[in-house]
């Protein structure tokens, strides 16, 4: 004989919600720290990492990273190393971890083979990292008064591994050299000013110190406004910077 039918019917379910509306309690103070939708086709939008747009725009900027490299090199303009951690940074905002670690590793490579391994790790270290990490934080809408300290400190460390590096190969220290052209500095500023004060070696490598992190410093604003203006027309925008360099753009 037949069940009765109205016995196996399924209770009511409760209302469908929304996986965002499930989430609304867990997300709190992070809610500054998560990235913004990236564009359209993106991974957090359901498209494979390895879908092949992906690996062309990693291939492409890896390779461009590469050929900004090698042109530097070869016929050195000082305003083309700001464009050094600019691709890593940019494949990191439109794609996210994965392909920007890709990308650091395929141009390591590309110049390991082009220039030998020393000329990889001069890149490596710091523009490679420091590409990686501000794509990190500009994804994640980290400020500039966040970004700025931590990229000063990447390019700083990166300044003296490259410091390190060619004093052993050289088989010279090359701090020693810094410091006696800070030492001349301070003494040239000294008697301009008529001071009768001989600056001693811990002055002087505290000056040596400090002129490298502001040197630092400086590089990595420039970097930040060549990426706010290239990455802003490429679709990817990065946070904005402080109103006072607004306003010197706007003025200009």
């Amino acid at each position: 004989m037949p069940e009765d039918q109205s016995s196996t019917s399924p209770t009511p379910s409760q209302p469908f919600s929304s996986p965002d509306d499930a989430d609304d309690d867990d997300r709190g103070w992070l809610d500054d720290l998560e990235p913004e939708p990236m564009l359209e086709g993106s991974p957090r939008q359901g498209v494979d990492p390895k879908n092949p747009i992906v690996l062309v725009e990693t291939a492409f900027l890896a390779s461009a990273a590469t050929l900004i490299w090698l042109v530097n090199f070869y016929f050195p303009i000082g305003p083309v190393m700001l464009l050094f951690p600019i691709p890593i940074a940019l494949i990191y905002l439109r794609w996210g971890n994965r392909p920007a670690g890709m990308t650091v590793l395929t141009a390591f490579l590309l110049i390991g083979v082009l220039m030998g391994p020393l000329r990889s790790v001069q890149y490596l270290v710091p523009y490679g990292v420091l590409g990686w990490t501000l794509g990190a934080l500009w994804q994640r809408r980290g400020r500039w008064l966040i970004t700025l300290p931590i990229g000063t400190l990447i390019a700083n460390f990166g300044t003296f591994f490259k410091i390190g590096l060619a004093s052993i190969l050289l088989g010279e220290d090359l701090w020693l050299y810094f410091t006696m052209q800070v030492m001349g500095l301070l003494e040239w500023g000294l008697d301009k000013l008529n001071l009768l004060w001989q600056p001693t070696l811990l002055a002087v490598q505290v000056a040596t110190v400090l002129f490298l992190l502001f040197k630092d410093f400086i590089y990595t604003v420039l970097v930040h406004i060549v990426a706010w203006y290239l990455c802003d027309r490429l679709g990817n925008s990065i946070p904005d910077p402080p109103k006072l360099i607004q306003a010197i753009f706007n003025e200009a």
